[in-house]
């Protein structure tokens, strides 16, 4: 297991230049979904490729604290049980540390009738609101209160298929209304659904547990209840956040990676703009070469709901951008405080200025070395591809951040050629 204390620290070397190959790592999104997903059946839910990151460690405990059996297999895989649950209500102090964890919401309500959530922690990108998993809920027939700090979704007599339009097409949300669904007597159609990658792989997962859900990939979501589900071994997606942060290193550094098992059909709108930024990027079925070309030339992009460009991928291009021939214009559409990272990269010299979900960058800037946060996991990784490039030595607090969203970070980068050392 990874380790969750606070804190923690990088010592990166800069003047890096990138070569060689990484594995991407299984798609964090995807697996804490999955993971949420096991408590809808009391049959044992096995996740290959799940990986080892300190998100995945927070949810496990949760999940054990309702009474969930959840373990890694010799093999690497994690196993999940949920045939003895004693307790639908999930710990306060666990749900702060994980902006999934109210995804235990759907699926406790879906098969007991009741659930009891704080709001979900995880980063503080924005408001997140929860509306539209609650009103999803009440459309479906619960009965939902706060009490105290707890939000409390009752439904006795169980779900009712039914009509449920999303506000927005909030990725959590759909999965948590999604989870409820399945179980629900009749049929319900989520119109207006998320169809993120990550959305569909849960759709696929639930299907394979004997879900009936259709229209997947696409905003309409029509899903048929049935009475229980069964278990299923499944693997977790590449990450095409992870992958989309080594692509933008590669390029930033004006090095050379093969990305093994990047989800690249996935991942048109980063491609495209780092092609237009000067990547040369081929793909094959096995992953995708990245070499970065100079000069680094300036493009603007908002972050988008799929199939746009992720905003879990904003930070990292913001820092890319810093190294780019001309001014770039940056929109932030899905969250309305991505721009946390802004001010570390001023720290190192780069020359941006933000204005509330707008950003504007001006480059090529030399940055410089100096004591710098993670405030989040992608700012945190965004201050991390800065530090590549810098002169002298970057230091990098409260780096336990990257660990919620990046597996054996440090040791990849090494691979690659980097001089970095946690602290």
């Amino acid at each position: 297991m990874t380790t969750r204390v606070r804190g923690g620290r990088y010592i990166v070397q800069g003047e890096a230049v990138l070569h060689g190959r990484v594995r991407i790592s299984g798609a964090k999104n995807h697996a804490l979904a999955a993971m949420c997903a096991a408590l809808l059946t009391d049959e044992d839910v096995i996740l290959e490729n799940v990986p080892y990151i300190s998100d995945v460690d927070s949810l496990a405990d949760l999940l054990r604290a309702l009474g969930a059996v959840v373990k890694r297999l010799p093999d690497g895989s994690l196993l999940l049980n949920a045939a003895r649950v004693a307790t639908f209500e999930a710990p306060t102090e666990l749900i702060s540390e994980n902006r999934a964890s109210f995804q235990v919401m759907g699926p406790l309500l879906g098969r007991y009738g009741f659930a009891a959530s704080a709001p979900p922690g995880g980063d503080v990108i924005g408001q997140r609101p929860i509306d539209v998993h609650l009103s999803g809920f009440e459309a479906m027939g619960a009965a939902v209160t706060r009490e105290g700090e707890r939000f409390v979704a009752r439904a006795p007599a169980g779900l009712t298929g039914t009509r449920v339009f999303m506000d927005y097409p909030s990725v959590s949300g759909t999965q948590n209304v999604m989870m409820a669904a399945v179980v629900a007597r009749g049929k319900t159609t989520i119109v207006n659904a998320a169809t993120e990658p990550e959305v569909q792989e849960l759709c696929h997962l639930l299907n394979a547990m004997g879900a009936r859900i259709t229209g997947v990939g696409t905003q309409m979501l029509e899903i048929d209840g049935v009475e229980r589900l069964h278990g299923v071994r499944a693997r977790i997606m590449p990450d095409r956040i992870e992958a989309g942060t080594w692509a933008i290193a590669a390029v930033m550094t004006g090095g050379e990676l093969f990305l093994d098992e990047a989800p690249w059909e996935v991942m048109d709108a980063l491609l495209h703009k780092l092609r237009a930024a000067g990547a040369e990027i081929t793909t094959e079925p096995g992953g995708m070469h990245v070499r970065g070309g100079r000069p680094i030339r300036a493009v603007s992009f908002q972050a988008l709901p799929y199939p746009g460009l992720a905003t879990d991928l904003h930070a990292p291009f913001g820092a890319l951008l810093t190294q780019a021939n001309g001014v770039s214009i940056i929109h932030e559409r899905v969250f309305d405080n991505r721009m946390l990272y802004v001010s570390e990269l001023r720290k190192m010299g780069a020359e941006i200025v933000s204005t509330g979900s707008s950003a504007i960058v001006s480059g090529p800037t030399q940055l410089h070395g100096t004591r710098v946060r993670a405030l989040d996991v992608r700012a945190g990784a965004a201050v991390l591809l800065a530090a590549l490039v810098a002169q002298g030595t970057t230091i990098i607090d409260d780096i336990y951040h990257l660990d919620r969203g990046y597996e054996r970070l440090d040791e990849k980068l090494r691979t690659m050629g980097v001089e970095v050392e946690r602290a």
